[in-house]
């Protein structure tokens, strides 16, 4: 198949992506070295692979980051860069744990293991080398990547997907974070502990949760995470138990309609939700709460506490290895400019960052990062095949929140570059909109409930099998 063919059928996939608007679902067409209708062949949870492109390209992909992102940039890439191209993925962990519906662990809905995907697909059905070690170095120059295990690795391009990491706040370590007061805002053992505290809440209990200024993954998830544990409080029956929330920003940050009417009537009045706070201070050993609101000093005597806390990308710390390598040059050092048309760095040529860790105008959120790895890889066959990126990239962000245990709200966009901000922007009517913003399930419904599950499946199924 001849390169335009190749970029011809990418360029349909990704159209196809972006039409998912209305109902959130990832599309799982995979497009092989034809682009005719006969030649389709679709990536399921079935575990059947896509056949890549033949394109004849020839390099060394190394993409770091095991997660929603990284996984689909690497598969992606061998499907679209073909079999010559050599792909690593460098993750530590065995497994990937869902940050995306773990909000249903503590409610009881889910378990943590329901939400556990290997690299297994990635290894049989895509022949992509896994190594089980975490980046602590990149070597600019001569472009080469140090792993924790001593070792190294060349690149011709190097995708960082590295998400996000958690700042010591509000008088908190990351030791309290992981035995008392866990914010659980990736998806492992502090979203057990936290289950556990919940479930532990006795008569008159009061929850506190703390939302830290945007930008932060996924804009939603707060509000949602407040609804949850406010509807396992009435089904569990726990007389007077209240979920305070205490929010940094100005107000309610994403699903505006949705989060008032769960807050005011469908979890009244156990949710009492307050916006613009400051000065938050947490005890971690007595779980008193202390905060700002209007000038005013407020105290919280807590039973638990979950501090969603600032967080930046992995690596972008004052002595990380992204500040290092010159890669954390977003705003306040804490996240990484990329040219939205590739993924690449502004500040180093040859490396691609996608996922929460880019600052790139669309959201910090499971199916964006999908998306971004899309354009990414999309953007690096076109590069190495001697041709420059896609000069109108779209993307569809989607997600759907559980407003209850069995009813759920959804919110979704398509994002189309914007030339003269140089960043992706809203697009309304089928065109950019100065002022567009993304739509919001007009009702919480059980039908948006049963339909979350077919988008997550499909979702996940699409990045992982």
């Amino acid at each position: 198949m001849n390169s335009s063919n190749n970029t011809l059928a990418r360029r349909q996939w990704l159209m196809l992506a972006g039409a998912g608007v209305v109902t959130g679902l990832v599309p799982t067409l995979g497009w092989t070295d034809d682009h005719s209708e006969s030649s389709r062949s679709t990536a399921t949870s079935t575990g059947r692979a896509v056949a890549p492109a033949v394109t004849g390209l020839r390099g060394k992909i190394v993409v770091v980051g095991g997660g929603m992102a990284g996984v689909t940039a690497a598969k992606y890439l061998r499907m679209w860069g073909g079999a010559g191209l050599s792909i690593t993925l460098v993750e530590p962990d065995k497994a990937y744990t869902s940050s995306i519906m773990s909000n249903m662990v503590l409610s009881g809905g889910r378990t943590l293991a329901s939400l556990s995907y290997t690299h297994a697909k990635l290894q049989s059905n895509y022949a992509i080398t896994v190594r089980r070690a975490a980046l602590t170095a990149i070597n600019t120059a001569g472009k080469q990547i140090t792993l924790s295990d001593g070792s190294s690795l060349p690149y011709d391009r190097l995708v960082l997907a590295p998400g996000v990491e958690f700042e010591d706040a509000y008088g908190l370590t990351q030791a309290d974070y992981d035995t008392r007061t866990p914010h659980a805002w990736r998806a492992g053992p502090q979203t057990q502990l936290l289950r556990n505290q919940l479930a532990g809440m006795t008569s008159g209990a009061t929850f506190v949760m703390t939302i830290p200024k945007a930008p932060y993954r996924c804009p939603p998830g707060p509000y949602e995470r407040a609804c949850l544990v406010a509807d396992y409080v009435k089904r569990a029956k726990i007389p007077g138990a209240k979920v305070i929330v205490l929010d940094e920003n100005p107000a309610i940050q994403a699903e505006a309609h949705t989060f008032n009417e769960a807050f005011t009537v469908i979890h009244s009045p156990v949710i009492s939700y307050r916006p613009g706070v400051s000065d938050i201070q947490i005890n971690a050993a007595t779980k008193v709460v202390t905060y700002s609101q209007a000038g005013v000093t407020n105290t919280i005597n807590a039973q638990v506490v979950n501090p969603i806390v600032p967080h930046r990308a992995t690596g972008s710390s004052a002595s990380g290895w992204m500040t290092a390598a010159g890669l954390a040059n977003g705003t306040n050092g804490r996240w990484a400019k990329v040219n939205v048309l590739s993924y690449e760095s502004t500040a180093v040529a040859g490396i691609h960052i996608i996922g929460d860790a880019s600052q790139c105008g669309l959201p910090k959120a499971g199916h964006v990062a999908n998306q971004e790895a899309k354009i990414c890889a999309d953007a690096i066959v076109r590069l190495l095949s001697g041709s420059q990126p896609d000069s109108g990239p779209v993307a569809n962000s989607a997600c759907y929140s559980p407003i209850t245990a069995s009813t759920a709200s959804w919110l979704t966009a398509v994002y189309q570059y914007d030339a003269a901000t140089g960043s992706m922007a809203v697009a309304s009517n089928g065109g950019k909109t100065a002022g567009a913003a993304p739509t919001e399930s007009a009702t919480i419904s059980r039908k948006n409930f049963q339909n979350m599950n077919v988008w997550f499946n499909t979702l996940m199924g699409d990045t992982f099998a």
